[in-house]
């Protein structure tokens, strides 16, 4: 995943890795993107366990992960020790010396609308003048859409105060804030990415208890399995498959590819 970086949001990262290794394994068709190549300098940006970060690494570039959950840092360095992590927040990251590319799968989208520019401005500031690529995966507008409407249904009508933790953009959206902050955009595109999610009956309230921890900050603990059980139900029509025992998430993903100006 990647993960950031203002957003509150408990991490348990053999959970992560154990039951939700599809975060990463659909990151794979970003890497075609980012396209490493040997002596490149890379920066994964929310490289959470560190899984991309190794597998760029295979190309012979040089790569550092980042991440602003020290439990996911802890878990890639013991994953893959042979390469570099570090515990930082992307909205005040610096290093030394430019990259080639900055890679982010799965992260921005946990960044808030109003912190978005200051990681763009970091982004930038960490990439080479004129040929730096930045290239990323997010959750589009419409991602979740279903299971955020349900569960904050289900909230509200217990009584409980329920927001959505995410930044989920349009296309021209986001492509505006790239260009703002000193990107042309070569390339972006939104497309629906239905997932089934790991654990059978269970996917759902994995998924939840992974992703959407903080929807449910308000609900005393006691209660959250009741609850949960109540979005269960209001889903189960559009998005569980009652042969295949399988839960589907309703997932959107906005990738592209620009270059620093």
């Amino acid at each position: 995943m990647g993960r950031d970086e203002s957003r509150s949001n408990s991490w348990n990262a053999d959970d992560y890795d154990e039951d939700h290794s599809f975060v990463y394994e659909y990151g794979s068709d970003v890497l075609e993107v980012l396209d490493p190549e040997p002596g490149e300098r890379i920066l994964d940006l929310g490289c959470g366990t560190g899984h991309l970060t190794d597998r760029i690494a295979s190309s012979d570039a040089t790569v550092v992960g980042v991440d602003s959950a020290p439990e996911m840092i802890e878990q890639a360095r013991e994953t893959h020790p042979d390469r570099t992590f570090v515990h930082a927040d992307a909205r005040t990251m610096s290093f030394e010396g430019p990259f080639d590319a900055v890679f982010s799968n799965a992260a921005l989208h946990w960044i808030p609308d109003e912190d978005q520019g200051a990681v763009l401005s970091s982004v930038r500031e960490a990439l080479s003048s004129g040929t730096g690529r930045f290239v990323a995966e997010l959750g589009g507008t419409g991602n979740v859409e279903r299971i955020v409407e349900a569960t904050v249904a289900e909230l509200e009508a217990r009584g409980y105060e329920a927001e959505s933790p995410w930044y989920f953009p349009s296309v021209g959206e986001y492509a505006t804030r790239l260009e703002d902050h000193g990107f042309e955009v070569r390339f972006a595109r939104l497309f629906d990415r239905p997932t089934e999610l790991e654990g059978g009956d269970a996917g759902l309230r994995n998924w939840l208890g992974m992703f959407g921890d903080s929807l449910f900050e308000s609900v005393p603990a006691a209660e959250r399995t009741a609850v949960i059980d109540a979005v269960e139900d209001r889903l189960e029509p559009a998005l569980y498959d009652r042969d295949e025992e399988t839960w589907t998430a309703d997932y959107r993903r906005l990738r592209f590819r620009a270059i620093r100006l």
